[in-house]
């Protein structure tokens, strides 16, 4: 912050800032604006809609991405897809529905386009001094909030491993984020390393477009088909959530016994933890080219070495490209990792209820969860409990911090629950979804006289 010492910052009084317009952060816009609150919203690009809109420079789209969950399991509680929609619609749909909901609710008039939020930092009186950066290398400014929600997601900081003769290969090496257009692959001897909905897209493309497809995988992955019963099969296992916990998991095993035997047949085998305890890979034409020999699947890389790929197994191939689906790293770069209860050598954040910071309070992050389903109805319900709490903390301090104790105590969802980093954001959706709807019922009651 030195470097702007010199600049009195603007006071935004009690005006809430946000981070981000893609769906996350119009989500907190609108709950914010409709809970009575000033907002400002800053999006580093040009444009809305976040990772679904391909003008976005920063967009991780690759081709033909189609959504992983249902229509019915992802559409925003208070804003329903058009009812003629496919039941996995596209990106290009997902950008529709976005624009759709931001004009429905006047959201873009908040939004400054082309503001990157470069630091933040707690000031006086559990506020927060943002530095702006706008674009085009006008000068930055300096304002101050009242609080400040996190929506920038985390598919923005690719996770790249490390390989013995990774930097030295011959051939072409890119992140999956990298990877825009399919063209890209046409003609060649293709490896994809990562074993999670990406790398499962990517090589079922590859198998239609590049000559040859190798997948390295380097365990067993849940692969759920994207039909169940003539149902969309998240739609169908949600049915499930008014069961017992136990009971449900014995249904949902029950469930996927079917696809799971399929799968084996393949060569695919299952991890050793269950279904619900990490997103599943949803691709129905995963297995069909595994099973006419157009994927070809193998274990981890142990290196590489010029123009060649050597797994741990022994065998070798030698790929023209090579596709690093190998996920994000949940970074946020803006604020210090310490203020999300992370440290610097892990920065992963570590949040009461997965979005309120252990630090400030008048930070939170939304969004920042892996359900296994759609994720906006799980951000709506997260931005709607935010500003009721920030409501609360205005006309009765005292209460407010008494209920962040009790969420940190009670909601089992305070801290990361994975030890593994792959399954660090992971929660399930449906205890999740009953947690928020506890904290939201706590903090609309009337206090006591």
């Amino acid at each position: 912050m030195q470097e702007y010492s010199s600049q009195a910052a603007y006071d935004r009084g009690e005006a809430v800032c946000v981070i981000g317009a893609g769906a996350s952060g119009l989500i907190a816009v609108k709950n914010l604006r409709e809970n009575g609150f000033e907002v400002d919203c800053y999006e580093r690009d040009t444009v809305l809609g976040g990772l679904w809109n391909p003008q976005n420079q920063h967009s991780p789209l690759y081709p033909n991405t189609h959504l992983v969950t249902s229509r019915s399991q992802t559409e925003i509680p208070d804003f329903p897809m058009p009812d003629d929609w496919p039941d996995y619609p596209s990106a290009t749909q997902m950008l529709e529905y976005l624009t759709s909901y931001a004009k429905h609710f006047g959201l873009s008039e908040h939004v400054w386009y082309g503001s990157e939020i470069s630091h933040l930092e707690p000031v006086e009186g559990s506020r927060f001094e943002v530095v702006v950066k706008p674009a085009a290398g006008a000068a930055a400014r300096r304002l101050r909030y009242g609080a400040v929600i996190i929506a920038t997601g985390h598919h923005w900081a690719p996770n790249l491993p490390s390989y013995p003769g990774l930097d030295d290969f011959r051939g072409t090496v890119l992140h999956s984020s990298q990877l825009k257009d399919a063209s890209r692959l046409r003609g060649k001897h293709v490896l994809v390393i990562g074993g999670g909905n990406s790398g499962v897209d990517i090589a079922c493309e590859a198998a239609v477009n590049a000559a040859s497809c190798v997948h390295s995988v380097r365990r067993g992955t849940w692969h759920l088909p994207k039909y169940l019963g003539g149902e969309p099969a998240d739609y169908a296992l949600a049915r499930l959530s008014s069961r017992p916990k136990l009971l449900r998991r014995f249904l949902t095993d029950r469930t996927l016994k079917g696809p799971k035997r399929l799968a084996e047949r393949m060569g695919v085998e299952a991890p050793g933890h269950g279904p619900g305890d990490e997103e599943p890979v949803r691709n129905g034409r995963y297995l069909e080219h595994v099973g006419d020999g157009s994927i070809k699947r193998r274990g981890e890389v142990a290196r590489f070495d010029g123009y060649d790929v050597a797994f741990a197994d022994g065998t070798e191939i030698r790929p023209d490209l090579v596709v690093l689906a190998t996920g994000y790293q949940p970074k946020i770069a803006c604020v210090a990792p310490e203020l999300l209860g992370g440290t610097r050598d892990a920065p992963a954040p570590r949040l009461f209820a997965r979005m309120f910071s252990p630090k400030a309070q008048t930070l939170a992050v939304a969004g920042l969860v892996e359900p296994g389903v759609g994720v906006l109805p799980i951000v709506h319900w997260q931005t709607h409990a935010i500003a009721r709490w920030l409501q609360i903390r205005k006309s009765d301090p005292e209460r407010a911090e008494s209920f962040k104790l009790q969420v940190n105590a009670e909601s089992g969802h305070n801290a990361v629950e994975h030890v593994d980093p792959r399954r660090r954001l992971v929660v399930d959706a449906e205890e999740y979804l009953a947690s928020l709807g506890r904290i939201i019922d706590t903090l609309e009651q009337e206090p006591a006289k």
